[in-house]
């Protein structure tokens, strides 16, 4: 009975933040002319908004977003527009993503009514151990680690690109790989954030003669304004139209990877020490892509699907909303409901620690991390007059106490907060949600010299060693093994029809705001443009909450503070995209308006 209350609860509140969200449009929608898909080479124009009719494209750049929208003009399907996004965005967001990293693919489809997932998480060589970042029996510094061969994973992103093609496109490599082989051959406009990103990591740049080429032509920072050009990446583009994925896992450009992360290409004259890798040719030749189930959790009579292990984000968030759904969200006090948020991240985030790595690897109890009953035992910590001591212990979802736990509490490991998160949708009514990475702003910082791209530092998402020496640890670094990630690419379902989707970068802060955007729309009937922009707050199973100056100002906080909250301000979480249907047919799509330097929100036809 309660579910098919809140079956019907869900449809009313879908109605009601469907009509709001149009009526909020306008208001909050882009002037005349931006949010419209443009022809991918030249500048699109960066709209955080964007409504009409044939499909919808939400990136955080105006070129990738039109890339996508060409794809869609030209009868692709929104597979299709995904590749098509995320190559280009291997191009404009070279620090984020690229055919050197790796990431989760969501897919809905709609003849079938199915979501389909693909892990394309990156590996460690088949030699790796869980001494991979020890010497002497210490931990690395994380910063040398970062920058070195020895934290370069196999890539998945050239591979995922294939396999979705392959199993769910309509176009082929060579179609959805030409608009971003464009903008690289013919350049895009450097932006203040692609200015700032590259100076950020000027000092290590500088020790790669083939990064200093590729990203500082003539040794010095790009000018904001100025035209950045790819020719290396375009030909790499070029290869993978002929070959397909193979180009990068079994030919010329896989020698160049391998050669590169075994003697990393580093500057005479640098003082850094730069480790070696060991990636081989069999460790590319054998990669494999995870076709798997998603996650699914039920959320106020939403189905909510994402990533399953090797990412925590399907769990994670999944748990979180399992703890708050015995909870009526909608009736509670901005206070009252952040001190909820934040407390179910905080236990969740605790048992995601504790049970979460690789599954082929270890023994990760996803379906028990995802039923009500183990929420329910979790959910009983939480006190609206107090706050909880962190590290907070996990509980132990195979055999669920009330207010047990399992293990000590451990601290939650630091992950890098870079990544980009990329959403469609086609006139058909597929939809995919797509997350991809290369760790670190700037990956590992090394450049596979003539190829165009920087190489991932993912398995720094590994734990060095164990978090405790008395708990098991689910994350260490092992022969072939995926590293944890945080990636939360998801698509919510009202009776087996999309109701949204969205996703964000951000390191572990994934999983808080694509929690909290959810909470914001579902619970509090925000619409999606304000649910995706409002101020966020992200608890890891930490001493201090992190939040932003809009929270950190509030008068919210100080009533916080009062029962025990500790904040740190940040200047911005996460850099999150969504699409939604409309009732009449349309859709709308939604990116940052500042976050990141806003984002990119585009449709095929677009209202007038």
């Amino acid at each position: 009975m309660r579910r098919m209350t809140n079956r019907r609860s869900a449809r009313l509140l879908a109605l009601i933040t469907a009509t709001a969200a149009i009526g909020a449009l306008g208001v909050t929608l882009a002037p005349a002319g931006m949010g419209t898909g443009n022809d991918a080479g030249g500048s699109g124009s960066k709209g955080p908004v964007a409504v009409g009719h044939g499909g919808a494209v939400s990136s955080v750049d105006p070129d990738a977003s039109a890339a996508g929208i060409k794809v869609l003009k030209q009868g692709g399907n929104a597979v299709d527009a995904a590749v098509a996004t995320a190559a280009a965005l291997g191009v404009t967001e070279p620090y984020s993503a690229g055919v050197g990293g790796g990431g989760y693919f969501v897919s809905y489809d709609a003849a079938s009514g199915k979501v389909r997932t693909l892990d394309g998480r990156e590996t460690a060589p088949k030699s790796a151990d869980e001494k991979l970042f020890l010497e002497d029996g210490k931990a690395l510094p994380f910063e040398e680690a970062v920058t070195s061969g020895l934290s370069v994973g196999t890539p998945g992103t050239a591979a995922t690109w294939e396999q979705a093609l392959d199993r769910w496109g309509s176009k082929s490599m060579g179609k959805v790989l030409a608009p971003a082989e464009k903008i690289a051959s013919k350049g895009f406009e450097v932006d203040k954030t692609f200015r700032q990103q590259t100076a950020d990591n000027e000092k290590r740049f500088r020790d790669f003669p083939a990064t200093v080429d590729l990203f500082m032509p003539g040794g010095k920072l790009p000018e904001v304004g100025s035209t950045m050009r790819n020719p290396d990446l375009a030909r790499t583009y070029k290869a993978m139209t002929r070959e397909g994925a193979d180009a990068l896992y079994k030919g010329p450009v896989a020698d160049d990877i391998v050669k590169t992360v075994q003697k990393p290409p580093v500057d005479p004259d640098s003082e850094r020490k730069v480790r070696s890798g060991d990636l081989t040719r069999e460790d590319l030749g054998d990669y494999e892509v995870k076709k798997q189930a998603p996650s699914r959790t039920g959320y106020r009579g939403l189905d909510v699907f994402s990533m399953a292990p090797s990412s925590s984000g399907g769990t994670t968030v999944g748990e979180a909303l399992n703890i708050l759904e015995r909870s009526d969200l909608s009736k509670l006090s901005k206070k009252q409901l952040l001190h909820r948020y934040i407390e179910a991240s905080r236990v969740a985030f605790a048992d995601r620690g504790r049970w979460v790595g690789d599954p082929s690897a270890e023994d990760v109890p996803t379906k028990e991390l995802l039923s009500q009953r183990f929420a329910d035992s979790r959910s009983c910590l939480i006190k609206d007059d107090k706050v909880l001591k962190s590290p907070v212990a996990p509980g132990d979802p195979r055999d669920p106490s009330d207010c047990g736990s399992a293990d000590k509490a451990t601290r939650t490991p630091y992950e890098g907060e870079s990544t980009t998160h990329l959403t469609t949708a086609d006139k058909w009514g597929n939809v995919v949600s797509y997350t991809l990475t290369i760790e670190q702003t700037g990956g590992s910082g090394i450049t596979v010299p003539g190829r165009g791209f920087l190489l991932n530092n993912e398995l720094t998402d590994f734990s060095f060693e164990p978090v405790d020496p008395d708990v098991h640890d689910p994350n260490l670094p092992g022969p072939g093994k995926r590293p944890r990630s945080s990636m939360s690419p998801t698509i919510v379902l009202d009776e087996g029809k999309p109701a949204f989707a969205l996703g964000s970068p951000g390191g572990a802060t994934i999983i808080t705001t694509v929690l909290q955007t959810m909470i914001n729309h579902v619970d509090r009937g925000m619409p999606m443009d304000k649910a995706l922009n409002a101020p966020r707050a992200s608890q890891r199973n930490a001493e201090k909450t992190e939040i932003e100056p809009k929270l950190y100002d509030s008068d919210v906080r100080p009533g916080l503070e009062d029962i025990g909250h500790s904040f740190k301000e940040i200047p911005e979480l996460g850099a999150a995209t969504a699409v939604q249907p409309l009732r009449d047919g349309r859709w709308l799509a939604v990116a940052e308006k500042e976050r990141r330097g806003g984002g990119s929100a585009m449709v095929v036809h677009p209202e007038k």
